[in-house]
């Protein structure tokens, strides 16, 4: 995750700042138990066969192997490029039934035509990802860094053609949509009203992106780690903490997208997440089984 990249941490205060006033609201909304999954954001990482991955594991059995080892994954092919349905049902048969996808928007829809003229497009991606039919969780719509709240107008009106019976998120990146200007508001009521859910940015040089602003309850949480530097723990613990407060108001699902450089530290810092959560909410976390600990 380049995005809030910082070379030098030392400075950064990652304290979670306080709900935002309307996420109580949302959270009340919630009817089931917790789930929690965890994820990265690719498969094929040659550093994890061996250490997560058995030895020798070839390319074409990495996927399978990931869904061994985590329950969720930050699809960023599909932001690439649609894929066709026939490459959707592999993914969905090299995946355990207890597996979940989140697939990104494609970068045609959000960054070329920036939300207009795009049916077509959006048709295409939609009808592609039912493939995946109940592994299908949310697919998620990441915003250009230089998209403003000017825009809101577009957004919104494309926000309301999405269909209601499958799950969205939104991850908002220019510094006025944290603002309380009246388009911001309008998205973020328009998100409640379409109950598309937000994605919080956790990274060092954008504190602004932890809004804790929830409009659903379901918290999706792109997390941008520090080669596990002693930062890394401490804001997990922190996000555990939130989860545990959030789970007695309605959290229905909590997933954590780890970003390490280059993908390397991420099955570390999942078992340190997941053995957190083990211990302060007594659930399990799908998490991988790690051959040679390098922390």
């Amino acid at each position: 995750m380049k995005f809030g990249k910082l070379s030098d941490i030392s400075q950064v205060d990652f304290s979670l700042p306080n709900d935002h006033s309307v996420t109580k609201a949302a959270l009340a909304k919630g009817k089931t138990s917790l789930k929690i999954y965890q994820g990265g954001t690719m498969w094929n990482i040659p550093d994890w066969i061996g250490k997560i991955f058995p030895e020798k594991t070839p390319k074409k059995d990495l996927m399978k192997a990931y869904g061994t080892a985590f329950g969720t994954i930050e699809l960023n092919a599909t932001h690439y490029k649609i894929p066709t349905k026939e490459v959707v049902r592999n993914w969905y048969d090299a995946m355990p039934s207890d597996f979940i996808f989140c697939p990104k928007f494609p970068q045609l829809i959000s960054h070329y035509r920036r939300f207009k003229n795009c049916e077509g497009l959006t048709d295409e991606f939609l009808e592609a990802i039912l493939e995946l039919k109940e592994k299908l969780s949310f697919s998620f719509i990441q915003l250009p860094p230089n998209f403003t709240a000017q825009h809101a107008d577009a957004l919104s009106d494309y926000l309301q053609t999405l269909p209601r019976d499958m799950k969205f998120a939104l991850e908002f990146r220019h510094e006025s949509w944290f603002e309380p200007n009246e388009r911001s508001l309008g998205i973020w009521k328009t998100m409640e009203e379409c109950g598309i859910a937000s994605v919080i940015t956790d990274t060092a040089g954008r504190r602004d992106a932890v809004h804790m602003r929830l409009t659903t309850p379901h918290c999706i949480v792109r997390f941008g780690g520090n080669e596990l530097d002693q930062s890394d723990t401490k804001r997990l613990e922190d996000w555990v903490g939130r989860i545990e407060q959030w789970q007695k108001q309605g959290l229905e699902e909590f997933q954590l997208w780890i970003h390490q450089p280059d993908s390397v530290l991420t099955p570390e810092t999942s078992q340190v997440f997941a053995t957190l959560v083990k211990q302060r909410l007594k659930i399990n976390v799908k998490t991988p089984v790690i051959s040679q600990k390098l922390f």
